[in-house]
């Protein structure tokens, strides 16, 4: 792995906490990777499994979905939703030989902001030690 290396993150972020988080974290000027694209959804039970292998395979390191605390979810059980689909999404990853700590499913409130931060300096570190990921271009059935 070069040291050079930089790893993407694709963030799938839900409307009302996360999503809120990550700006919390950025008026509040809390330090963290620049490597994150965010793509903002209205609840991470809305993040289809299509969009998280077709980040892959478009070169990304590392998906990360954050959605609302088990309880607090807008859409009620949305995040439970997306806690079935990231454990299917483990396995099928696991078959092309995607290590699971290349995709993330966190609960962060929109009043934690330094929980975003935290969570991306984190993951960001942990990519770094796995080094780029193999699966852009490869070909899916």
């Amino acid at each position: 792995m070069s040291k050079d290396f930089e790893p993407t993150i694709t963030a799938f972020l839900c409307n009302w906490c996360t999503f809120t988080a990550a700006d919390l974290a950025g008026t509040s000027r809390l330090s963290y990777p620049a490597n994150v694209k965010i793509i903002r959804m209205m609840c991470s039970g809305m993040v289809d499994p299509k969009f998280v292998l077709k980040a892959f395979l478009e070169g990304t390191d590392g998906v990360f979905i954050g959605g609302c605390w088990p309880g607090d979810c807008h859409y009620i059980n949305g995040n439970m939703k997306a806690r079935r689909r990231v454990a299917l999404l483990h396995e099928v990853l696991g078959r092309f030989g995607v290590d699971r700590d290349r995709l993330w499913l966190r609960w962060v409130a929109a009043s934690e902001g330094n929980m975003f931060a935290e969570t991306v300096e984190e993951m960001t570190s942990r990519l770094m030690e796995l080094g780029p990921c193999e699966m852009k271009g490869k070909k899916v059935a």
